[in-house]
């Protein structure tokens, strides 16, 4: 009986291959995957790791590129005195000895932007001059000592942003999120390229200019722990004018630094740095890494009733002594020259003080901690003043586009346009994006009949792109289709946590119909060839995780995803049923990002269709006055580095450009305000239009929500690629 059920079951299927040319023309077969969604996350997260890994081998550290990652672009503010602050009921001199004053003081950093802390002031002549950084779960008064005190060292203790969220919130709506303060400034700073650690590194440098204008010079010392450890390195490594530097609970291997609050997240660390090259930075002047005082801190994914569960995952806990050793084995070998002394909890004072001021005589005896309150209102002027400052490089970044990239555009004639902007798109492509090697695996085209209208046959489809990372998408072909004729395509992408099928289903019960409205088959059905490929922005934090791993390498998931279409056009030309020179891009959503970031890198899309997506985009990813802004929402991985100086939506049009470019855009659709779309759009329309070739963009309006309308957006496809 089993014998006739499988001779039953080969017949039907060599009848399904007759019938419906089960596998495509020069593909191999395809077995079916329950999930080649997960399958692919967990095959960019393999390729990410192994990056990662591989970078220890290929790092070139400098000054500048440090610099450039930590945000280090803003000039600090002069200034000749502390600034003592306090009141009756919280006076500025806090404490006093025989031998010192302990002050509440601030100094300016920028305009309006101020570092906090306390002062302690010798009574003799200073001995030496030290900047002491607690760590961020910390305050000042914690970690002010008596040994401070008769040190006879002339000492300021700055406040960091905290790892409380009392703050984090938008209070002109009603807005409380479960962000710490330090994830809070970095969801506004980031895509403006600044960062929290490159805000609190000036505040400490601009403390290094202040002792360094004093007339009497003595040793400058940098301390920290915890994260004052971290920023007491950085600060060290790009100003020579340090002379030693103490840093606890913070050196580490820093290839899992994408586990770590999402704060740390560096764009392109550890392709040049990691804490070796840093600390390597530092050498001949003395340095002492303690392994003793890291802080542990998961951060909650939870949060009370009226409060946005947003905060991104990430923990902070001790590694291993081997590993710490290990590191400054790679810091020793990057720097022969350097003078560590890696201490434990064994190393006395004495021993980390005479390295660290070999001429200086300060007392080195322990005694008894000093109890101050903190200062009750000082963390949330820390909060607001960073954030105004941030709110206010809008303007100067939008300002720096203008400068940088409008203003030096070409636009007599289109092959001049085109000529410079070949440069702009590797600029965006290498920088901005980050970019992976082009696809170097056979592609191994696979493919399977998956189902069929009266109109449509659908294809399932892989290629194989790099080392674990594939392709995948679904592919329609009218039935209509003669055997030798080439049809324009379409490549339809679908949004955020979405599936190729998505794309394709007719079931009105289902939500993504709603969204997408089938336009995949639809277009199918009008005579186009169709391919809804799979981008794997998709499960959670499973993909938001992808981002955290490439940033530090300079990568985005948009450096996977461009590699991914790279081949999947490649295949797609090579069809014996494409026209190759017609293949056009249409992605609602998150596939409406992909719209402006993929064919603004790949020449090969002839058009570009932006659907529910189109944006003043870094105002909505940075702003605090839209409601609908990413500073909002659970989108952790949504910030891009930097672009806010270098390419907004309306300039990736302009790569895009001299191919048609079209946005589609529903009034009620609430990834956005129709004010601040059509903002974005004049530049676009303002650009062809000097160009003469003001008929190859358009936008649409319609009166409806966040989906894919198929009407001005498919007669702009009809008339672009030239089909009936």
């Amino acid at each position: 009986m089993s014998h006739s059920f499988g001779f039953l079951t080969a017949l039907t299927v060599l009848t399904c291959l007759v019938a419906h040319a089960q596998v495509l023309p020069g593909t191999q077969p395809l077995m079916p995957n329950p999930d080649f969604s997960a399958t692919m996350v967990a095959g960019i997260d393999k390729m990410a790791l192994r990056l990662i890994e591989q970078s220890k081998a290929t790092r070139k550290p400098t000054r500048e590129k440090l610099k450039a990652a930590s945000g280090l672009v803003d000039e600090r503010l002069p200034f000749t005195a502390l600034e003592l602050i306090g009141d009756t009921t919280t006076p500025s001199l806090v404490h006093e000895t025989e031998t010192c004053r302990v002050f509440r003081v601030r100094w300016p950093v920028f305009e309006g932007v101020h570092g906090e802390g306390l002062y302690v002031q010798p009574k003799g002549k200073p001995v030496a001059r030290v900047i002491y950084i607690p760590d961020a779960s910390s305050t000042p008064e914690k970690l002010i000592e008596g040994f401070l005190l008769r040190s006879g060292a002339e000492v300021i203790l700055p406040a960091l942003i905290s790892r409380d969220s009392e703050f984090s919130t938008n209070d002109k709506f009603g807005v409380k999120t479960n962000c710490s303060h330090r994830e809070w400034i970095y969801r506004q700073s980031y895509e403006l390229g600044r960062h929290l650690i490159g805000y609190e590194v000036q505040k400490a440098l601009a403390l290094v200019d202040w002792f360094k204008a004093q007339q009497e010079q003595v040793p400058v010392l940098i301390a920290g722990v915890g994260e004052g450890g971290m920023l007491a390195l950085h600060a060290a490594a790009v100003d020579e004018r340090i002379d030693s530097v103490y840093s606890a609970g913070y050196f580490a291997p820093r290839e899992s630094v994408w586990q770590e609050p999402i704060e740390r997240n560096v764009f392109g660390l550890l392709r040049d740095l990691g804490d070796a090259e840093i600390a390597s930075l530092i050498a001949p002047r003395p340095l002492v890494l303690q392994h003793l005082f890291y802080p542990k801190w998961t951060v909650s994914m939870e949060a009370p009733k009226g409060v946005r569960a947003i905060a991104a995952p990430g923990r902070l806990s001790e590694p291993s002594l081997a590993s710490f050793e290990g590191e400054i084995a790679r810091a020793k070998q990057l720097a022969p020259n350097s003078q560590i002394l890696a201490a434990t909890g064994e190393t006395s004072n004495d021993q980390i003080i005479r390295h660290l001021l070999p001429t200086a005589s300060l007392p080195v005896s322990s005694v008894p901690s000093v109890s101050l309150k903190p200062d009750p209102t000082r963390q949330k002027r820390l909060v607001r003043e960073l954030e105004a400052f941030t709110q206010r490089l809008l303007v100067s970044t939008e300002t720096e586009r203008n400068e940088q990239f409008w203003k030096k555009l070409p636009l007599k004639s289109v092959a001049e346009f085109e000529a410079h902007t070949a440069k702009e798109r590797d600029r965006f492509w290498n920088e901005v994006i980050g970019r992976l090697p082009d696809p170097d695996k056979p592609m191994n085209a696979k493919s399977r009949f998956v189902s069929e209208t009266d109109k449509v046959r659908i294809y399932e489809v892989t290629l194989d792109v790099w080392d674990d990372v594939f392709a995948w998408g679904w592919l329609c072909l009218p039935k209509e289709l003669k055997e030798g004729e080439k049809r324009p395509v379409v490549v339809c992408q679908h949004g955020l946590e979405g599936i190729p099928e998505d794309t394709i289903t007719t079931d009105a019960s289902q939500r993504a119909f709603g969204a997408y409205q089938a336009f995949t088959l639809r277009l199918a059905e009008q005579g186009f060839v169709t391919f809804a490929p799979h981008n794997p922005y998709r499960g959670m934090h499973a993909f938001r995780t992808l981002q955290r791993k490439l940033n530090p390498l300079g990568l985005t998931l948009y450096s996977v995803i461009n590699g991914q279409h790279q081949r999947i056009l490649e295949w797609l030309k090579a069809q014996p049923f494409t026209m190759p020179e017609k293949i056009a891009f249409y992605g609602l959503s998150y596939g409406g990002k992909s719209a402006m970031r993929t064919p603004a890198v790949l020449k090969d899309y002839c058009l570009s269709i932006c659907s529910g997506d189109f944006n003043e985009w870094v105002r909505k990813c940075v702003s605090n006055d839209l409601p609908m802004s990413y500073i909002h929402t659970h989108e952790y991985e949504i910030w891009e580095w930097n672009l806010g100086r270098t390419f907004n939506y309306a300039e990736m049009a302009a790569l895009i450009a001299p191919r048609p470019f079209m946005v589609e855009r529903g009034h009620n659709d609430g990834v956005g305000i129709d004010e601040w779309v059509n903002y974005e759009f004049a530049k676009v329309r303002r650009l062809y239009n000097k160009l003469r070739i003001g008929d190859r963009t358009t936008i649409e309006h319609f009166d409806g929500p966040h989906m894919i309308h198929g009407v001005g957006t498919y007669e702009f496809l009809k008339e672009k690629l030239s089909w009936k």
